[in-house]
C-alpha cells in the first residue's frame, strides 16, 4: 500500500529563538534562560539535602528540575553551564561532579547539545578580568539591567550573555 504521507524538514532555532539554559551548577544552582520569545528569565534552586534524604536525592531532585523546566519552557535548543576546574573543598568537587553527571546525561538523552564555559570567560566576559570576586561579577551583571538575588543567580545570567554573545547561543 502506497503511502501519501511526506517527510517535513525539521525547523531549526535560529540564534535569535533558540530557547538556552544557562546554569551555575551548585547546592545552590543559578539558573537563567532565554526562552523562544526572547524573554529572559531566572533565579535560583536549591537542592541541598535534608536532614532526613540520602546524599543522592539532590541528583534526583535536580533531574526532576530540569524535566519540569523543559516542560515549562517547550523545549530547550542548548545548555550552557559553568566549568569548574579546580575546587575547594572535596565535598564541593563531589557535588559539582553529581551534578554535572546528572545534568549531562540528562542532556544527552533529551538530544540537547551543552557546552561547559570556563570561569575565568564568564568573568572575563563579564567584568573585564578572568579572576572577578563575586561582588564584581553581582555588580556587572546589575549594570546590564538585571537583579540576581545573589552570586550564583549572576553567574548564571553572565553564562546565559556570553552564550548569546558567542553565535546567538546555538551549539
Amino acid at each position: 500500500m502506497a503511502s501519501n504521507a511526506q517527510t517535513l524538514p525539521v525547523a531549526r532555532p535560529t540564534p535569535e529563538t533558540a530557547s538556552i539554559l544557562a546554569i551555575d551548577l551548585g547546592s545552590t544552582t543559578g539558573w537563567a534562560i532565554r526562552n523562544g520569545r526572547c524573554r529572559i528569565l531566572h533565579g535560583t534552586a536549591e537542592f541541598r539535602p535534608t536532614r532526613f534524604e540520602g546524599g543522592g536525592m539532590r541528583y534526583l531532585r535536580f533531574g526532576n528540575w530540569l524535566d519540569q523546566t523543559l516542560e515549562v519552557t517547550g523545549g530547550i535548543d542548548a545548555v550552557y553551564f559553568e566549568e569548574v576546574r579546580r575546587h575547594i573543598g572535596t565535598d564541593a568537587a563531589h557535588v559539582f561532579g553529581g551534578l554535572l553527571a546528572t545534568l549531562t546525561s540528562w542532556c544527552e538523552g533529551h538530544g540537547i547539545p551543552y557546552q561547559g564555559v570556563p570561569v575565568g570567560t564568564i568573568k572575563r566576559f563579564a567584568t573585564g578580568k578572568g579572576n572577578a570576586d563575586k561582588k564584581a561579577m553581582i555588580a556587572a551583571v546589575r549594570e546590564r539591567g538585571f537583579e540576581p538575588a545573589d552570586d550564583n543567580e549572576a553567574d548564571a545570567i553572565a553564562i546565559l550573555l556570553w552564550a548569546l554573545d558567542t553565535n546567538g547561543g546555538v551549539a
